[in-house]
């Protein structure tokens, strides 16, 4: 059987258009539910699918390669089985995984949201690229089993992580018959993690459809935003548009009601 990742359904089976949500790298479809959650309130003519990219929460088992088109291709088939998103939304990795969704597989693809997420290949790899590969490359070094989730807070910031990421990482584990074992395959998270950094979208994004309404939302204080990439996506405007929130890379936690409010807007048109 062709691999289909693990996802929620929220909303009503005969909704009339669906939308496809995607969480970032070392993320699971957990930290986007409440999102999801509010927008189904706000949208009951919806159905959302909230989805946990390969590799990551229930989704074990994909094949490789383990790509950012691989990840496209397990949502093309996931939209063959629960019907063909008309609106896409991704944060960070996600977003690019949206991003070449639309591009490869968006037929009847309306609305499109990459949230904080960067678009070009490794030379953009700024600030938060950085620390995303010092955190798996510190995953890698976590001894297994775990004698608890205390344990793997602990050895993230021993080593200077910040005690928010050093929790959220604890969502990776789960108990295991001797202890506490990640969740995923860091092999092929590094994998994929690389392949972000392979993959240039700039020419889609120049070259897209007008029909395809692209919203790549900027987090006003993320780290990834130099001069240069902001300046290059400011001239794709009005075609693209680039809304901007005051906070960290962590939009939906940082300011949900601000997040709510702009996708929800657009969901409406």
């Amino acid at each position: 059987m062709s691999f289909l990742p693990a996802h929620d359904l929220v909303g009503p089976d005969d909704a009339f258009q669906t939308a496809f949500v995607m969480h970032g790298i070392l993320g699971n479809r957990r930290n986007l539910g409440s999102l999801v959650r509010r927008l189904s309130a706000e949208h009951p003519d919806w159905r959302f699918v909230n989805v946990d990219l390969r590799n990551h929460g229930d989704s074990d088992g994909a094949p490789g390669p383990h790509t950012l088109r691989a990840c496209a291709e397990d949502l093309d088939r996931l939209a063959q089985a629960v019907g063909r998103p008309r609106a896409v939304i991704g944060h960070s990795y996600g977003g690019k995984v949206a991003l070449v969704y639309a591009r490869d597989f968006g037929v009847g693809l309306r609305t499109v949201w990459s949230l904080d997420t960067t678009f070009g290949t490794g030379a953009e790899a700024v600030g938060q690229g950085r620390e995303v590969a010092q955190v798996i490359a510190h995953a890698k070094t976590l001894p297994q089993p775990a004698p608890s989730r205390d344990a793997v807070v602990a050895h993230f910031k021993d080593a200077g992580f910040s005690d928010l990421l050093a929790r959220w990482m604890t969502t990776n584990v789960h108990r295991a018959a001797d202890g506490f074992r990640w969740r995923f395959d860091l092999a092929a998270i590094e994998a994929m993690f690389a392949d972000y950094w392979r993959c240039d979208l700039w020419p889609f994004l120049e070259a897209a459809p007008p029909s395809l309404r692209l919203n790549l939302l900027r987090a006003g204080r993320s780290d990834r935003w130099t001069p240069d990439i902001v300046a290059r996506l400011a001239s794709l405007h009005p075609r693209v548009r680039s809304p901007v929130l005051d906070t960290g890379h962590w939009v939906h936690v940082e300011d949900p009601d601000g997040l709510l409010a702009l996708l929800s807007a657009s969901l409406d048109e």
